[in-house]
């Protein structure tokens, strides 16, 4: 019996010899360079093919994940070559204490799988968490990378998106809606407004025509008095543009409303 125990001990050190460690080590890295490699070929394909960017930046992710997973496996039995008794011996005692140590590692990379094929967000979305909001830039075997719009780059669990509510603007698509409001004084014309909103939006070079444009009208109070409220709804078509649909319609609007002597609601003094 201990003859077999020391056999066992001798053959779990002979998988941390030097040599083997080095090449594990080394195509470790390797496997990441390509990973990054891969994600910077699938981000200069997206330049080029801009109608096709999500779904490039889409298949990165699944291939990104399929190198990690089977690449890594790969790597250690070729290198490793454990033997059949060594991982039953071994393998229990190290199940239990390597679960314990990344419990929250295993958590998020099963959270990553579940993102990955239930897709409640992809690569190249505009997303809202809690309060964040920006660009998913990768979904990584242990987080989500978001690009918020003032160029932060924000890590978030994979684990969090499980439990937790998210909104997608686009789902999938290139294009999404930009909602814009304007007011005015609660005697303008409701109609000369809406048409002199729409003439603008549909003119503006970054609106997406294939899908409606919408003017909603309400009656609020703005500055202590009752004014219109116009809530304009329409599609930008790419939503890399989506600040400056929202600039070009506000500039274009705020100069036509002054040409045409709109009024704004203005707080009235007493």
């Amino acid at each position: 019996m201990e003859a077999k125990e020391l056999d066992q001990i001798s053959a779990f050190f002979d998988l941390l010899k030097p040599g083997k460690v080095v090449v594990l080590l080394i195509g470790l890295f390797v496997i990441v360079k390509l990973v990054r490699l891969m994600q910077d070929w699938s981000e200069n394909l997206g330049v080029k093919f801009p109608s096709r960017r999500l779904f490039i930046l889409q298949v990165s992710t699944i291939l990104s994940f399929s190198l990690y997973i089977f690449g890594g496996i790969a790597l250690f039995m070729g290198t490793v070559q454990p033997g059949k008794e060594l991982m039953v011996a071994v393998g229990g005692s190290l199940a239990v204490a390597i679960g314990f140590a990344i419990k929250d590692v295993v958590g998020s990379l099963f959270a990553g799988i579940i993102l990955l094929f239930d897709r409640p967000f992809q690569v190249g979305d505009r997303v809202t968490f809690g309060d964040t909001y920006g660009e998913i830039r990768s979904i990584g075997l242990r987080a989500v990378r978001l690009n918020t719009l003032d160029d932060n780059l924000v890590t978030i669990p994979n684990s969090k998106f499980i439990t937790d509510v998210v909104a997608s603007g686009n789902a999938g698509a290139l294009d999404m809606m930009v909602v814009v409001n304007f007011h005015t004084n609660i005697h303008e014309d409701v109609e000369r407004v809406k048409a002199l909103i729409h003439e603008v939006v549909v003119t503006s070079r970054f609106v997406y025509l294939e899908k409606p444009v919408a003017i909603v009208v309400e009656e609020v109070e703005f500055a202590y008095s009752p004014a219109l409220k116009f809530i304009v709804k329409s599609y930008v078509l790419d939503v890399r543009y989506e600040k400056a649909l929202q600039t070009d319609i506000v500039t274009r609007v705020s100069e036509v409303f002054r040409a045409e002597k709109i009024t704004r609601p203005t707080r009235e003094i007493v």
